[in-house]
């Protein structure tokens, strides 16, 4: 998740970096933090909404997917289509717009409309993300550039651990509306924070996507950008039904759903921690193994996973295996292109958002189809094939 453009670190003129400076930054990450919230809260509510506008699970799981696709195309078109643009401006309006569409999502009458919310939701998350690391870049000198980086996207990985399980308990202890209100109450406090913190950031130079092209020739990447899709679109083929899973499958109590969330979500650090290790010594390794141990964990949830011991063991293991998967895939992306590591990030960005999309799509038809059974051993099978495309590239 990062950019297109190739904004360099505005000149300071002492090492020393302002507190305001630091202070945008922090900002900038609560922003990714409430994006990545909002883009994943139907998660722990699906059932909720599903009940409440009397529409299916299935159905239900568009408002993952909905979001997902419209982030996945406005993550490259977004920064050509501004132009110039101040991107101070332009963060503003995203965060604006993410506010609005919670506003229409708490007092949606029908499902349509939520839709429609969902669709707005999209285009802020795709382009919020297209230009945060950006921002970071040039709020400090270029020897805070990696820890200014690490700040602003280490609100995605909160979100995870907190924002959604926070979101589904809200949802739980009061309604699924105030869940959506309480997010967008978090997105006008970022519009306060960016108005206050940012300073005017007028465009470097303009954003061109040819060279996304260049990146997809060049059969590394390729196969980064495969595998990102096969692991993500195989875990949210499942996930976004994590909540009817664990209820049906594993006799959970729709009031546990937040609290175990959270569990997966600390397991996912957990994760994050332990395949960054492991890929910097045998990264090839490292993603075979993700892959494996997901798509084992899947198929094994309808076998043995039937009472609330196995059931939460197993969705803790879950959690413990999809952490490795954002680090994973984004370190195999950066050394598949050291020259150009903007671009190809920002290809996997877009392919991230699509195996989001396509992945709660896929379980949708399949738990309507089929059964819920049936989105987690498709899910598994997804993961799998993660294996045979990195198993016929070199060790990395």
């Amino acid at each position: 998740m990062t950019i297109l453009e190739s904004a360099q670190p505005d000149p300071l003129n002492t090492d020393r970096v302002p507190l305001k400076r630091w202070l945008g930054v922090v900002a900038v990450a609560v922003g990714t933090f409430s994006v990545v919230t909002v883009e994943q809260l139907p998660v722990g509510l699906l059932t909720a909404v599903g009940g409440s506008l009397k529409v299916s699970e299935g159905t239900a799981g568009l408002m993952v997917t909905a979001p997902g696709l419209v982030a996945s195309a406005t993550a490259p078109i977004l920064p050509v289509v501004i132009g110039r643009l101040d991107r101070r401006i332009v963060l503003l309006g995203l965060i604006s717009l993410m506010v609005l569409a919670n506003l229409m999502s708490a007092l949606a009458p029908a499902f349509s409309v939520l839709l429609t919310a969902r669709f707005l939701v999209g285009i802020s998350i795709g382009g919020f993300w297209a230009l945060a690391a950006g921002i970071a870049v040039r709020m400090v000198p270029e020897q805070y550039v990696p820890r200014a980086t690490a700040l602003t996207f280490g609100g995605a990985t909160a979100a995870n651990v907190l924002g959604v399980p926070a979101g589904t308990l809200i949802g739980d202890l009061t309604d699924w509306r105030v869940a959506f209100a309480a997010v967008g109450g978090l997105g006008l406090v970022v519009v306060i924070a960016l108005f206050l913190l940012l300073p005017k950031m007028p465009a470097t130079s303009p954003v061109r996507l040819r060279t996304l092209a260049e990146q997809w020739r060049n059969p590394a990447v390729r196969v980064g950008i495969i595998s990102t899709f096969l692991l993500v679109s195989g875990h949210f083929t499942a996930f976004t039904f994590v909540s009817p899973i664990l209820q049906n499958i594993a006799g959970i109590d729709a009031g546990l759903i937040g609290p175990l969330l959270l569990a997966f979500g600390v397991a996912g650090i957990v994760g994050n921690f332990i395949v960054g290790s492991m890929a910097g010594r045998n990264l090839r390794g490292a993603v075979i193994t993700i892959s494996v141990l997901l798509a084992t964990i899947l198929a094994l949830f309808p076998v043995i996973g039937g009472n609330e011991i196995s059931g939460t063991g197993l969705l803790i293991l879950w959690g413990l295996a999809f952490g490795g998967v954002p680090v994973s895939v984004q370190t195999w992306i950066l050394k598949a292109a050291p020259g150009a590591a903007e671009a190809a990030t920002a290809l996997n960005t877009s392919i991230f958002n699509l195996a989001i999309a396509l992945g709660a799509l896929f379980g949708g038809i399949v738990a309507d189809n089929l059964a819920i059974t049936g989105a987690l051993w498709f899910g598994a099978f997804l993961a799998v094939l993660t294996s045979l495309a990195i198993g016929r590239t070199r060790r990395m």
